[in-house]
């Protein structure tokens, strides 16, 4: 967190100070870090849906019959998961998704 927020910008209007600017939430776009981070979030939401899937709380999906079942794909700025339409399997992706929003800050936007 110390990289995330220890940054602070110099406001100048024609060469000239006049105060200080330091953000209050997450990184500014384009920041390297921000794939990185962005990583290390990802794989803590992929164990979450492992260990559900593991505990028969989420089924995912197969592709065909020998297949590994797949309950999430994770793109750069989309998450697709997947899992039987059934109520205890969405209500528990609703579970895991709100353990990894209390976790990370992060929230789905609905």
């Amino acid at each position: 967190m110390v990289c995330i927020s220890s940054v602070s910008y110099l406001v100048l209007l024609n060469g000239q100070s006049h105060g200080f600017i330091k953000p209050e939430r997450g990184l500014r776009q384009g920041d390297p870090l921000s794939p990185f981070i962005f990583i290390l979030c990802a794989e803590a939401l992929v164990h979450i849906m492992n260990k559900a899937k593991t505990e028969g709380r989420i089924s995912g999906i197969k592709l065909t019959r020998d297949s590994p079942s797949i309950q999430q794909l994770l793109f750069a700025d989309d998450s697709l998961f997947m899992c039987r339409a059934s109520f205890k399997e969405g209500a528990e992706l609703l579970r895991c998704l709100k353990l990894y929003g209390d976790a990370s800050g992060q929230e789905v936007n609905f």
